[in-house]
């Protein structure tokens, strides 16, 4: 079977391909790698022990962007010709920065809505209808030190969220236009952060980071001499964000558990958590993680960030009762794998 993953040389994209990959699947890998790079397709494959052989036959790559609908079209074909249709689509790409969708909109807007709605017509047009969509929990309305529930108000606060609850709107319009056909997960995140066990792939982001864990690493290699935390005045038990990290291996398998749970389903849409339903703050993790790897993170106050949210967390209980998925993962052993990832770096 042939599925196409967008945005599978990115963090969370490549770690879900690798899970694809072991259970026997052909890929078909769309990324711009304009925040990534390809290289990490051979370091899954050496993590595999793949065969130059198995390399091209399992994996397809091609570069391009999702605005390009032709381009689409042109992987969706080449799948076709090598009499392997695309029959799933695991669609992560997409730009993520909170602060920047807010500095810059019509970009965000553009990549992540229109580039979901090219590929939505060409997965229409090829009779392919089975799609995991990374959702953000940024879509949530800001709730005070609850648990997020699937059935809390959606009101994103920027931008970024905003591209994310107006794609899930679409899908569910999609699925109502063939309730029949399409099968569609709207898995809503939480914080991944972690690495492969294997130290070989992880977060690698291009430019400047936007995420706090990459930005520990950094920090704990020297490659930068502080850590921001933006504010320390917030209503929580040391005055800094609460947020759900989750192992991004953990968050990986939730995509196969979904993808299993559709394919065997009747088509449907559903929309689910992937956290781990426990709190830290983000001092809280910072201090995790120099115990464990005992490496030294300075850090500073500085403002709060526009777009930001006190407490973050999920309640998971609707994924894990409905796909029989689990997080199995420790803050510990995230902190501990990453920095793992991080010193294999050159």
């Amino acid at each position: 079977m042939s599925i196409l993953v967008t945005g599978g040389t990115g963090f969370i994209g490549s770690h879900t391909s690798l899970l694809l990959l072991e259970k026997g699947f052909n890929l078909y890998i769309i990324d711009s790698e304009i925040n990534s790079s390809k290289n990490v397709l051979k370091k899954i494959s050496s993590i595999l022990k793949f065969s130059d052989e198995d390399f091209s036959e399992k994996i397809n790559f091609f570069k391009g962007d999702l605005r390009n609908i032709s381009f689409i079209e042109k992987v969706f074909k080449s799948a076709i010709t090598k009499n392997e249709p695309i029959q799933a689509v695991f669609h992560f790409a997409g730009l993520k920065s909170v602060y920047e969708s807010n500095k810059y909109p019509f970009k965000y807007w553009e990549n992540n809505f229109v580039g979901t709605l090219n590929l939505l017509k060409t997965m229409e047009f090829n009779s392919c209808r089975t799609l995991i969509f990374s959702s953000s929990a940024t879509i949530y309305k800001s709730v005070k030190k609850e648990k997020i529930k699937e059935s809390n108000l959606i009101g994103p606060i920027n931008t970024y969220g905003e591209t994310k609850s107006t794609i899930e709107k679409l899908l569910h319009a999609a699925f109502k236009s063939q309730p029949n056909k399409w099968k569609i997960a709207n898995l809503r995140y939480f914080n991944p952060i972690g690495a492969h066990f294997s130290g070989q792939i992880g977060e690698e982001p291009k430019g400047v980071p936007n995420n706090i864990f990459p930005i520990i690493l950094k920090v704990a290699k020297k490659e930068q001499k502080i850590l921001k935390i933006f504010g320390n005045d917030w209503d929580t038990e040391d005055g800094t964000c609460v947020r759900d990290y989750i192992h991004i291996m953990d968050l990986a398998e939730g995509h196969i558990s979904a993808f299993e749970f559709l394919t065997k389903s009747n088509p449907k849409i559903i929309s689910l958590n992937l956290g781990t339903g426990q709190g830290h703050s983000v001092l809280g993790l910072i201090n995790t993680f120099k115990k464990v790897n005992e490496v030294n993170i300075p850090y500073e106050y500085t403002s709060r960030r526009e777009g930001d949210n006190e407490f973050v967390v999920a309640d998971n209980s609707l994924a894990v009762s409905v796909l029989g998925w689990q997080p199995k993962y420790s803050i510990e052993d995230m902190c501990k794998d990453g920095w793992k990832w991080a010193k294999t770096r050159k």
